[in-house]
């Protein structure tokens, strides 16, 4: 066998990536996702074209690349978090359209959460905040507005799941219903010391049991692929959210080493070793990807909207059309000429938390051009990562010496550069940005010997360039100090 095939279904398409021994992507197939958004603040995605379209990429990699499926070792898989699906266990069809972690429906229960006097005993449970990013609030919505869903839940009739547990049902042919450590402990239900759902925080948001998957480490032998996903099963032995994946795939797994990974938004993750860290600034503690009983634990800052911005630069406002040009656009003026775009379309995550902060450009001129607002967006990303830096520096008390990058903007070398002076902490780009999926299959090569231990895993990882800091520390304060302001300018703004 001689390969691994990693299961990448993110918010706006699924992919498939074959990976060698030696961690060399082999082959690659995406197909886009339909975003769906019903009303202001909402967000779906039809749980079913996300099944359909990671099982035709799957199937197209491996054609593609004249590859058998007796090639392959295992699958593993990683996944938007947070995103809610909810189906018939008989039928295995939802009851409604997945809701995406980006959606914000249940701010005003989240509100009464707090009010109530909930936020403490939920941080200490979860290691999270309030927020309606986290699933437990997204299910609850689901069961209270589905006609009969909760008299149907209780009977057992029903499932519940991340995007992990969804495919893991349909690759499964309906035969398993789990999830990972990692996934599970972004849904507001699961308790970080005893690393199984939690019967307080059940009764909170109302959520029966009988509809929750079981719990398993990341690196696991799930399940086996039936015959007719790629013509013979496969285990299916790695699976993790894809954040936590990222940072194994970054082979953070020392105490202080952080990543950051630019998708759709940005997610930056610090490993803090063995023992969970209660944070002080708003940030999130997470669990690692787990191998054994004993998990390592995370600080997470999660940004909404990282590369989303270029996008809606291309999509919305048609000032370019690639997210190629718009970087290329970006390139050619010295500086944003003193304009500030926050780009909180869906709220601000860590270290804000505000779900009621909307997208703001501050500092428009006469003078102002595409050109400056292109680079105004791109700079945003940065700042949005350098904000939740230094709270993780608060919190641990440690400075980040290096920061790993991955994802799709980190191909940018102008986003690279700029975020490297930003923080005034070199950034380190690997060989393989593709570090989710990669995560995704060590954790399932290691689970089936395909790889033996970590050490091995480690000498895989490459460096492809280092980008040093180049800007005077005296202009980074300046810059740093309007961005502050221009966040202030955004928040509170659906409130008034």
């Amino acid at each position: 066998m001689k390969y691994i095939l990693a299961l990448d279904q993110g918010t706006t398409s699924s992919r498939a990536i074959l990976f060698d021994r030696a961690g060399t992507i082999c082959g690659t197939e995406a197909k886009e996702l339909t975003q769906h958004y019903p009303q202001s603040g909402w967000v779906e995605h039809d749980a079913v074209e996300i099944w359909n379209s990671q099982r035709d990429v799957a199937r197209q990699v491996l054609q593609s690349n004249e590859i058998s499926a007796a090639e392959i070792a295992a699958i593993g898989i990683t996944n938007q978090r947070e995103t809610v699906v909810l189906w018939d266990r008989e039928t295995g069809q939802p009851l409604h359209n997945a809701i995406v972690w980006q959606d914000r429906r249940t701010a005003d229960f989240c509100d009464q959460l707090r009010s109530d006097g909930r936020a403490e005993m939920i941080s200490e449970k979860t290691g999270l905040v309030i927020d309606p990013y986290f699933s437990g609030t997204k299910l609850r919505w689901l069961l209270d507005n589905i006609p009969d869903a909760r008299r149907r839940a209780d009977r057992g009739e029903l499932a519940f799941g991340t995007i992990d547990t969804w495919l893991l049902w349909n690759l499964s042919g309906g035969r398993t219903h789990v999830t990972d450590v990692s996934n599970a402990a972004r849904t507001m239900m699961l308790n970080l010391l005893t690393l199984d759902w939690d019967d307080s925080l059940l009764n909170l948001l109302d959520i029966p049991r009988s509809v929750l998957p079981k719990v398993r480490p990341s690196s696991y032998q799930f399940a086996e692929s039936t015959d007719d996903f790629l013509g013979q099963s496969i285990p299916i032995a790695g699976c993790a959210g894809d954040q936590h994946a990222a940072l194994f795939g970054q082979n953070c797994t020392e105490n202080a080493m952080a990543k950051c990974t630019y998708g759709t938004g940005c997610f930056v993750l610090m490993n803090i070793g063995r023992e969970p860290i209660p944070s002080k600034c708003k940030l999130l503690t997470t669990i690692a990807c787990t191998r054994e009983e004993r998990p390592q634990f995370a600080l997470e800052g999660s940004i909404f909207i990282g590369g989303a911005v270029v996008q809606w630069l291309r999509d919305e406002l048609h000032i370019a059309d690639t997210t190629v040009a718009v970087a290329e656009l970006a390139s050619t003026v010295p500086d944003s000429g003193d304009c500030y775009l926050v780009p909180a379309f869906a709220g601000l995550g860590a270290p804000h938390w505000d779900p009621y902060a909307r997208g703001t450009i501050v500092g428009i001129s006469r003078g102002t051009t595409s050109a400056h607002l292109a680079r105004a967006a791109i700079e945003s990303i940065a700042f949005q990562v350098a904000d939740v830096l230094d709270a993780m520096n608060a919190d641990t008390g440690i400075a980040v010496k290096e920061l790993r990058v991955d994802g799709g903007a980190s191909a940018n070398d102008f986003l690279m550069q700029f975020q490297a002076d930003i923080l005034q902490v070199p950034v380190e780009r690997p060989r393989v940005i593709e570090t989710t999926a990669l995560g995704a299959a060590f954790l399932a090569g290691l689970a089936v010997g395909f790889w033996k231990n970590l050490d091995e895993v480690e000498t895989i990882r490459q460096s492809e360039r280092v980008f040093e800091p180049s800007m005077p520390s005296a202009e980074v304060a300046k810059r740093r100090a309007r961005w502050q302001q221009a966040v202030q300018r955004s928040m509170g703004w659906q409130e008034s």
